[in-house]
């Protein structure tokens, strides 16, 4: 079994812990694991982007393919759409639906909502806006994470949250408890 994904969002949003939660996961799991990953700018606002490709057999190259990639994980619906060519047909996206314009050019919000609308495969929720009303704004991206769980197939959504631990360990049993939380919001948000 393999799982391409492609992780994709804006400087800041937390797209690398992310990527660092699903490797750690991986590891303990005993899958095979390549990354590669694609800064922006170094502050907030530049493009990030990573390709993680997990495979219960050994992988050759770190990068995904067009047409062959199984789920794009987008912190930003322009994000998600920028790399829709890399899906393969029967590939998810799950991304926020909530625009973050860091650019002053940045497209017609409803034309970009309908633009994800009409993929054959979505899950877009305002993950800014639950993570907010549910007092943990800078938790958004394991919501993210939570929705993403039931697509990512090769690791279970428990491997996951488990990790989510050992990845924030060191700030402390509230601060895991606070992202685990996160995590469950998204993954009880999908069906």
């Amino acid at each position: 079994m393999k799982k391409d994904i492609i992780l994709a969002g804006v400087g800041g949003q937390g797209i690398l812990t992310i990527a660092t939660i699903i490797g750690d996961a991986a590891a303990v799991a005993g899958l095979s694991l390549k990354q590669a990953e694609v800064h922006g700018m170094s502050q907030r606002g530049g493009d990030v982007q990573s390709n993680l490709r997990l495979s219960t057999d050994e992988i050759y190259s770190d990068l995904i393919k067009q047409g062959t990639a199984d789920l794009i994980i987008s912190m930003e619906p322009m994000e998600a759409l920028r790399y829709v060519e890399y899906l393969n047909n029967e590939a998810w996206v799950v991304t926020s639906s909530q625009p973050f314009k860091n650019i002053p050019n940045y497209p017609d919000e409803q034309q970009l909502a309908d633009e994800v609308a009409a993929l054959p495969h979505v899950a877009s929720l305002p993950i800014e806006d639950i993570a907010r009303q549910n007092s943990m704004p800078k938790s958004a991206n394991v919501i993210l994470l939570g929705m993403a769980a039931r697509y990512i197939e090769i690791l279970t959504p428990e491997q996951l949250r488990q990790c989510i631990a050992r990845v924030f360990a060191s700030k402390g049993e509230a601060v895991v408890q606070l992202n685990q939380q996160a995590f469950d919001l998204g993954l009880n948000a999908v069906k």
